[in-house]
């Protein structure tokens, strides 16, 4: 009665919530157009505090479903379909947000700075798509009158960290035991694991944040050698705290969270800054705005590796290797040297050995996680009874139409191994997974043997 109870308060709550949201806008739109700029303002930041009230509910009430849920044939449809809508909306919001940092990016790289400039600008840039023309210009510090209607990057960058620090705990977090934690790397509980891999993001955040306000942040190169150097250090120390795909994940949120940070706590400020000054007519310090365009740039860079991470719990070969961590290292080195490659090129200069020279590195991984080409010599032909055995006892409490497991309550990406000829119809996946990376089954959670692994290789081999 109790849990009925609070889950009718938290509906009652957000529809509260939504209903005072959709009022906000109006209020603020009539307050701003009456030149109330200050009272606007309020109204904004009121608005957002009630989106974040708003989120509070809904996840409030998403982990309080889960766990009326919990133990029940329904934790894992609940489960897939939160992965669905956040894995969704952390997409749409990530594209938003790239899209806008890479088209600032190129805008910076690619202006017009010497051509019949105005005394006022730094520059400008004719541009044609979607069957239109564009004349864009960039001010030096601020035009003489700001436009009421200024458009702000910033929620792009909010809501893909939120979604993906939400679809985190859904795959991740919630079930700890399964995906976050291997026993094999090292022996945590769900809470300690949780702990260190939101605690990991704000330790990133503050020995990133120290070293931007070295001296170092002056010297390219070498602020680029000791950020990657520290980007390493945490790719390894994920490595030997949670399973394969969990280290691969919180790399790349570690990295999302240094962007989402500097969007946050210094280019959004900065900007801020610079309005309020312009509005009042104060001077204006251009230092604050080389400051936020210097984070963006470096949010520039982390991109394609953040990308990479994403996509990467689809490639065991990378996760799955002996050396993971260093896969990653080297996999985000050659990435961010492709974007710098693609800045050059936005600027119209010519470099011969950027993109050759990441290329090469990006093989380098490729090389790196090639399998051996001779994995040892079978011995005998393996019956497919024998092979049966071993799917039946370490794969189908997954893998099967009525799935035992107790995460997996269907069977991942629909995979069903109800006969040996299902193994043959998905040859390559199976080498791949089970015998070379060897990181199916998930975390060895079956205790699948090297002799059962080498039995089914072998059997594959034969083509039975």
């Amino acid at each position: 009665m109790m849990n009925a109870f609070v889950y009718l308060l938290l509906l009652v709550i957000g529809f509260m919530l939504v209903s005072l949201t959709y009022q906000l806008p109006a209020i603020a739109k009539a307050s701003h157009e009456a030149g109330d700029d200050e009272r606007h303002d309020q109204l904004s930041w009121y608005q957002g505090l009630v989106y974040a009230a708003l989120l509070l509910v809904l996840v409030s009430a998403v982990a309080f479903t889960w766990q009326l849920v919990r133990d029940t044939p329904w934790e894992g449809h609940l489960m897939e379909w939160l992965n669905i809508v956040v894995r969704l909306l952390h997409i749409t919001f990530g594209i938003a947000w790239i899209g806008a940092s890479f088209y600032f990016v190129f805008l910076e790289n690619a202006l017009n700075r010497t051509k019949g400039l105005r005394d006022e600008l730094a520059g400008n840039l004719w541009a044609v798509h979607g069957g239109g023309f564009y004349y864009l210009e960039k001010y030096k510090v601020a035009p003489k009158e700001i436009p009421r209607e200024l458009h702000w990057f910033k929620y792009e960058a909010y809501f893909t960290w939120l979604s993906g620090f939400c679809l985190l705990f859904v795959v991740y977090y919630f079930n700890a035991k399964g995906m976050l934690i291997d026993p094999n790397v090292r022996a945590l509980s769900p809470a300690a694991a949780i702990g260190i891999g939101v605690g990991s993001f704000v330790v990133a955040w503050m020995l990133y944040h120290l070293l931007c306000k070295t001296p170092l942040v002056r010297k390219g190169p070498l602020f680029g050698l000791v950020g990657l150097l520290l980007a390493v250090g945490f790719a390894w120390g994920y490595s030997q705290l949670f399973s394969a795909r969990a280290a691969y994940i919180h790399f790349g949120a570690m990295l999302a969270t240094l962007m989402a940070g500097n969007v946050f706590f210094i280019i959004i400020p900065a900007q801020k800054a610079m309005v309020s000054a312009a509005k009042k007519g104060l001077p204006l310090d251009p230092a604050l705005g080389k400051f936020a365009g210097l984070r963006s740039l470096h949010n520039n860079y982390l991109t394609l590796p953040v990308l990479f991470v994403m996509i990467s719990n689809h490639f065991p070969s990378t996760f799955g290797n002996a050396q993971g961590w260093l896969i990653l290292a080297i996999i985000t080195v050659g990435t961010a040297g492709v974007k710098h490659w693609l800045n050059l090129r936005e600027k119209g200069q010519l470099n011969l050995w950027v993109l050759p020279v990441s290329a090469a590195i990006l093989l380098g991984a490729a090389f790196m996680t090639a399998p051996p080409k001779n994995p040892g010599a079978c011995t005998g032909d393996v019956a497919p009874s024998t092979v049966q055995t071993i799917v039946q006892k370490r794969c189908m409490s997954c893998h099967s139409s009525r799935p035992t497991d107790d995460v997996y309550t269907s069977a991942p990406n629909g995979v069903m191994f109800e006969s040996p000829q299902d193994l043959l119809k998905l040859k390559d996946k199976v080498l791949q997974r089970v015998v070379i990376t060897k990181t199916m089954p998930q975390n060895n959670k079956t205790g699948m043997t090297e002799e059962e692994r080498n039995q089914v290789r072998c059997w594959l081999e034969q083509g039975k």
